[in-house]
């Protein structure tokens, strides 16, 4: 099978963790770990990873230098889908058989400029504040802060992606057996002039619906959503959390969950089922091959209309 494996921001570099080098590679030769069975069942992995813990402590270094030498978000986009690609694509070529292509390419998206989410930050990224910090910070910093989890973080406009403009040099790689690490942190978002030139832009686009799309685009049979969650609750956070197990399209409103998080994830796994007819998948990083079979996360599928729950 073609498998389009998204790997959450948070499943690379783990809620509290420091944002070291040292601790990102770790994470990051767990993550190729975690994808060495699917690689063994001879399926074939199209890679893409979030930034969200990256790309904000790049924002914060260059907001501490020169302000004529800040850098605006979709160049640090650029950097962190290198750092990020980088480090999977490393440790792909030290775990993997030899002789196995791997390739990182950094992927422009297009987004745009009249997307209401330019008015509406919702991606959280950076580090994790209290709120005394977080309000201290969006006062002296201009920023935009928002509650995400048991914390408060900075957070940016997510325009939704359009087109994938680097699709076909994806598609040709895939062809020709390369397992290709792309779209990373969403991709760097762009917009096209009236002459048809292309700009960056000051966003981040959310890395689980640019996954969805770039999924469709390359004919992928499985989406595969990885995070550090064991799937799609009901009620998360509550005593009556209910873990589900499989999803009929549209059984679950996007609205319904975190908007910076689990939301997107809902929304990219539902889109991707409805318009393919395949499915697609949410879960826990290291269950990704029980994933893939069923035996955990949650699925998407156009074969059902409802919801079937974990016991």
């Amino acid at each position: 099978m073609r498998i389009v494996v998204a790997l959450g921001g948070n499943a690379l570099l783990r809620r509290g963790e420091p944002m070291t080098a040292e601790t990102q590679r770790a994470n990051v030769r767990r993550a190729v770990a975690a994808l060495l069975p699917l690689f063994e069942s001879g399926h074939q992995l199209v890679i893409t990873h979030g930034n969200g813990p990256q790309v904000g402590l790049l924002a914060l270094q260059a907001a501490a230098g020169p302000k004529e030498g800040a850098y605006p978000l979709d160049v640090l986009d650029a950097e962190s889908e290198g750092m990020v690609g980088y480090l999977i694509e490393q440790e792909l070529d030290n775990a993997l058989p030899s002789g196995r292509l791997v390739a990182t390419l950094l992927t422009q998206i297009l987004v745009d400029r009249r997307d209401p989410a330019f008015g509406r930050p919702t991606k959280p990224i950076g580090a994790v504040y209290d709120k005394a910090e977080a309000e201290t910070l969006a006062r002296a910093r201009g920023w935009t802060v928002a509650e995400d989890g048991k914390g408060w973080r900075r957070v940016v406009a997510s325009p939704r992606p359009l087109q994938i403009l680097e699709a076909r040099v994806i598609g040709l790689l895939v062809s020709q057996g390369v397992t290709v690490i792309c779209a990373g942190g969403g991709g760097i978002p762009v917009l096209e002039r009236s002459d048809g030139s292309l700009v960056g832009i000051e966003a981040v686009i959310d890395k689980d619906l640019a996954s969805a799309l770039l999924a469709r685009q390359l004919g992928a049979d499985h989406l595969l959503l990885l995070t550090d969650v064991d799937g799609v609750y009901l009620d998360w956070g509550t005593d009556a959390a209910k873990a589900i197990k499989r999803a009929g399209v549209g059984a679950l409103n996007p609205g319904d969950f975190a908007m910076g998080s689990m939301g997107p994830k809902v929304e990219a796994a539902s889109q991707f089922a409805a318009e393919t007819g395949r499915p697609a998948s949410i879960g826990r990083l290291e269950d990704a091959a029980l994933i893939l079979t069923g035996a955990a996360g949650t699925r998407f599928d156009v074969e059902r209309t409802g919801l079937v729950f974990r016991p």
